[in-house]
């Protein structure tokens, strides 16, 4: 027999099986949009082959859709509240599929930003209202907390999944159709979700958001960004002011949050030890994981000399992981052991994963040198990641437990921007010096990779002292 529980509207019940479906509608939508961010990593060496990109500005193939993303999630959850969740969560799909076909016929390197930065905004306006649904969809603890963590798990292992499906299309047909895909996968998901999940009453525009707030922030995210990734290719008199101009956008950011009469993030948020703590953690461990991938896939292809598909299989091994670790071991491990200690756990495997890759040689082996680190990064990101999610929420009060997502979100993505940026821009600093001094490709291009390892080891043991120090049970707030 079915069982019902009330919809977010009140207006009408939810038997169970249209909750399942709806789960499964929340997480394909979701899925499609972690996936993208990922996809495009394999496919790298061959958009830079048709489209002319640079070494430093390849990047901004990946930068362009993380930046948006990121930068509007706290804005467009505000609005989906405002004109409803569903309304939002369907016209996200509807901008991010539009988008993916603009990409996937591009023919230059501006219409493929461009319309990567499309994507990532339709990315963000069907991503920040799922958590708030789910919890509407499932109200009763262990209910919701298994639907929680099918989605954590879906999300984890899209990120490394799309590495794969990457490596798949783009060998098997071209770099054009990992964005193409999502024409069919887009107009499937959106008609499931007009027809599955209930409506929603927003509370009416006229509510209000901090739009000039939501400005300030997205432009700081994009301006520091770019001042990373262009590091390499421009003098130092020029990053410097542009990199002022970012803290000055940041600093209006605070000053406007601090006087509006609805700001789009409460500062009060911050006075929290756990959720301050566990986001600072989160911008680097995610910084760091994202290089990896960007950088590992590279590694693959222009050191070892692998193909499209044979790098998107080498890394299958890490999704697999994933969504067995979490689904499986991770909530019990952190109800016996604690997130505290899970999370550590997780961060010392993280550090040691990286400590191997940085020295991966340029006659490496994939056995040897990519598949016991990609393991050991794999376990390590399954323990940590619900381990600091959950810090993170029970460091937040109950009424900005909304927020207190969409801010968790925000970071994750700020974090995988920044750390890309800096990676890829050592790297390519580091193998550009080496050309320039007379090396061949293959040794100064691993050498590049090896040192963006090594920062990011030392990214990984800050984040582990961070964690150590500040997340530490028994402390005060």
């Amino acid at each position: 027999m079915s069982t019902t529980t009330q919809s977010p509207t009140g207006a009408a019940p939810y038997r169970t099986y249209s909750r399942r479906a709806s789960l499964v509608v929340l997480c394909a939508g979701t899925l499609m949009t972690i996936l993208d961010g990922n996809i495009v990593t394999v496919a790298m060496p061959a958009i830079q082959r048709d489209l002319g990109f640079s070494g430093s500005g390849l990047a901004w193939v990946v930068n362009a859709y993380l930046i948006p993303f990121g930068g509007l999630l706290l804005l467009v959850g505000r609005l989906g509240d405002l004109v409803g969740r569903k309304r939002m969560f369907t016209a996200g799909l509807a901008v991010f599929t539009v988008a993916s076909v603009l990409a996937g016929v591009a023919t230059s390197q501006g219409v493929l930003i461009a319309a990567r930065a499309l994507q990532g905004a339709g990315g963000a306006m069907a991503s920040a209202v799922v958590l708030g649904m789910l919890v509407s969809l499932f109200p009763e603890p262990r209910e919701q907390a298994r639907a929680i963590a099918v989605f954590s798990a879906v999300g984890a292992a899209g990120g490394a999944l799309g590495t794969f499906l990457g490596g798949a299309l783009t060998q098997a047909l071209s770099w054009h159709w990992i964005f193409l895909i999502n024409l069919p996968i887009g107009i499937a998901a959106w008609l499931a979700a007009v027809r599955v999940l209930a409506p929603e009453r927003g509370a009416g525009l006229g509510r209000g958001a901090d739009y000039p707030g939501a400005a300030l922030v997205t432009g700081a995210l994009m301006l520091t960004v770019y001042v990373i990734v262009g590091s390499g290719d421009r003098e130092l008199t020029t990053s410097l002011p542009l990199a002022g101009l970012a803290l000055a956008l940041f600093a209006g950011f605070t000053v406007r949050q601090a006087r509006a009469a609805r700001p789009l993030l409460r500062l009060r948020l911050f006075r929290s030890r756990l959720l301050s703590g566990a986001n600072a953690v989160q911008i680097i461990m995610i910084g760091t994981m994202y290089g990896f991938q960007f950088i590992g896939a590279l590694y693959l292809q222009r050191v070892l000399g692998y193909g499209e598909l044979a790098t998107g299989t080498a890394f299958l091994p890490a999704p697999v992981a994933i969504g067995v670790l979490m689904l499986g071991l991770s909530a019990r491990t952190i109800g016996r052991f604690g997130p505290y200690r899970v999370l550590l756990a997780g961060l010392v495997l993280i550090v040691a994963g990286m400590a191997l890759l940085s020295r991966a040689p340029a006659d490496g082996s994939y056995v040897t040198d990519v598949l016991p680190p990609l393991l050991l990064l794999a376990t390590g990101f399954a323990a940590a990641m619900p381990a600091l999610t959950g810090l993170a929420m029970t460091g937040a009060r109950e009424e900005d437990a909304g927020l207190a997502s969409g801010l968790f979100n925000t970071t994750q993505v700020v974090g995988g921007s920044l750390g890309l940026a800096v990676l890829t821009t050592l790297a390519a600093s580091r193998t550009g010096g080496l050309l320039d001094g007379g090396a061949e490709l293959i040794p100064a291009t691993a050498e590049g990779y090896r040192l963006a390892f090594r920062v990011a080891t030392g990214l990984a043991v800050g984040a582990l002292a961070l964690a150590a120090v500040v997340l530490r049970p028994g402390r005060r707030d």
